[in-house]
């Protein structure tokens, strides 16, 4: 089953003084089913970008269409939006965006206060959580005391504890170190393993031999994508670089 299905998708900007446009995404369509792990990959200025800030609901398209469950996003009205992705995306970033005002605790807890959860259903939802991502004895610090890593899976708890239909991770493993970066990796296939559904953007090749699917962008359109099957990492690794060798020279698919 498709939980999010993108159309004919794309995006136009007009510079600033109204001379020129540039087209970001020109035809993108790709699925992604239930449970699946995918990760996004191409060159700065192929539109990954533009493409991840439409499928989180934060820019709308020129032209096409993003469906998740099967729920158009640009017919959500702007007053709900918020609402809608908090309810039903997991936000994972480069930076982590965390507050360093707020204990680790309350910064997971965010998107549920929000949302109008009460202390004991936020607790109930945080306890499994951070037992798996392995951060409960952190829980009352501040950002500023923990670690990269820590913060990440920090990150990542505050995606998971809404419940999401989709995570969205912006570059997770980017401002993280090797062994945290393996952390985080594992932990990632942990969580889809348990069933939950992935999209990742990333410039990592390491990153995207995790996932189930890659997905190449290239001027504004899907290149050509890769699938994992029975391949192990390393494998499916050298498939990667082998395809970004053809997209950084000029191949055809």
């Amino acid at each position: 089953m498709s939980i999010l299905e993108v159309q004919a998708l794309k995006k136009t900007y007009t510079t600033r003084m109204g001379s020129n446009q540039v087209e970001a995404l020109k035809n993108v369509s790709f699925s992604v089913e239930e449970g699946e792990y995918v990760a996004i990959m191409g060159e700065s200025g192929s539109g990954k970008t533009t493409l991840l800030n439409i499928l989180a609901a934060l820019d709308r398209p020129t032209g096409g269409s993003v469906r998740l469950d099967g729920q158009e996003l640009s017919a959500i009205r702007e007053s709900k939006i918020a609402a809608f992705r908090r309810d039903r995306l997991g936000f994972v970033f480069q930076d982590f965006n965390l507050l360093d005002t707020f204990s680790i605790e309350d910064n997971i807890f965010l998107p549920l206060v929000l949302a109008g959860k009460t202390p004991q259903e936020m607790k109930k939802r945080l306890e499994p959580i951070a037992a798996q991502l392995g951060i409960t004895s952190i829980l009352k610090k501040y950002p500023y005391e923990v670690s990269g890593g820590q913060k990440q899976r920090t990150a990542v708890a505050r995606a998971l504890i809404t419940h999401p239909r989709l995570i969205l991770a912006d570059e997770p493993t980017g401002a993280l170190d090797s062994r945290a970066t393996d952390d985080l990796l594992g932990l990632f296939e942990k969580i889809n393993h348990s069933g939950q559904t992935i999209l990742m953007v990333t410039h990592s090749v390491k990153a995207a031999s995790h996932a189930g699917r890659v997905l190449f962008i290239k001027d504004g359109v899907v290149f050509h994508q890769l699938y994992r099957g029975q391949e192990s990492d390393a494998q499916l690794y050298q498939r990667i670089s082998d395809t970004l060798t053809l997209l950084t020279t000029g191949g055809e698919r």
